[in-house]
């Protein structure tokens, strides 16, 4: 067995796993939301291209380093990793066969109240009444044992199948993931008040309430997430859409929807995205794209800075009556 000194082992361990697929696997980087890349072999691994952290679902095994992921993804042997990281030299790829079965999906347990979930939604500039919309509908509530928000999906018959997971808190400890099992076809939805023709379609579960906040709560339309967007490395290519899986299903659950506004981050994938989905469903429905009027934000970002344009006049009115 092959031995290693501490600093040859430090140093296999400073490549972070998203440098070390950017330079090795870079055919294998699939973008698949802001910020976030998943592999073209395995859709259920994702890694954050900021911090280098990656989950693989199907399998829950996770890590940071490009040891871990050579170690625990391609299944190399541990001297043979740390080898091939100290001579900068990566192994051939060979992807695992994909796991077939899925995970029983769970919902995480619940707390008895949503106060945390409350206090953080509104913090980032979510109405208190959009809030408990969704609670009182079963879509949105506070998990246990880590106080998380949990945005469910449910499939036709009201039947949890998707859930959403968000931290209450922000900095280093701050994550978002899919809960284990979930199904993409069943994801996160604002069902209007009485059924309606038109539905908008964001990439996340908080941009949807963040911009039903900001259309002064009106619950006149369904507002669905997709829990993340499909974007390929080449978007100059004018290739054909891919249907998110998500858009797909609700719209053979909801036939009565005619009415689409692509409600996408104005980021250059949300702009791809939004731009190809319109390509894709133009035939058969009346198709708006609707994006946040600042580049670079998504509609969360909106109404927080909406809720701190609040405070700040908010403050000037206080001190004016204080002159």
């Amino acid at each position: 067995m092959a031995y290693f000194e501490k600093e040859e082992l430090r140093q296999a361990k400073q490549m972070s796993a998203i440098e070390f697929l950017k330079r090795y696997r870079a055919k294998e980087l699939v973008r698949c939301g802001t910020g976030e890349y998943e592999l073209r072999s395995h859709d259920s691994f994702k890694i954050s291209e900021s911090t280098s952290l990656w989950h693989w679902k199907s399998r829950d095994i996770g890590g940071k380093s490009a040891l871990d992921y050579l170690v625990r993804v391609e299944g190399v042997p541990f001297t043979d990793a740390v080898r091939y990281l100290l001579e900068q030299d990566a192994p051939a790829y060979v992807p695992c066969r994909k796991i077939e079965e899925r995970r029983p999906f769970v919902l995480p347990p619940a707390a008895r109240e949503e106060y945390r979930v409350e206090l953080y939604l509104q913090s980032r500039g979510v109405s208190l009444d959009v809030i408990r919309y969704c609670i009182s509908r079963g879509i949105l509530y506070e998990s246990l044992p880590y106080h998380s928000c949990v945005f469910v999906g449910l499939d036709r018959n009201g039947v949890p199948r998707y859930a959403a997971l968000r931290s209450t808190c922000d900095g280093p400890k701050a994550f978002k993931r899919e809960q284990a099992g979930s199904d993409k076809r069943h994801s996160f939805c604002i069902p209007p008040e009485v059924r309606s023709r038109r539905a908008a379609v964001y990439e996340a579960a908080p941009d949807a309430l963040a911009h039903m906040t900001l259309e002064g709560g009106r619950a006149d339309k369904y507002r669905l997430s997709l829990g993340g967007i499909y974007v390929p490395q080449d978007t100059s290519t004018d290739r054909p859409a891919k249907s998110p899986a998500a858009l797909e299903a609700f719209l053979q659950s909801h036939p009565e929807v005619d009415e689409l506004e692509l409600c996408m981050d104005n980021d250059r994938a949300g702009r791809w995205a939004a731009q190809n989905i319109a390509k894709h469903y133009s035939k058969e429905y009346t198709v708006t794209v609707n994006l946040p009027p600042i580049e670079g934000y998504d509609w969360a970002d909106m109404a927080k800075e909406e809720k701190e344009k609040r405070a700040a006049r908010s403050r000037a009115v206080c001190l004016d009556r204080e002159l």
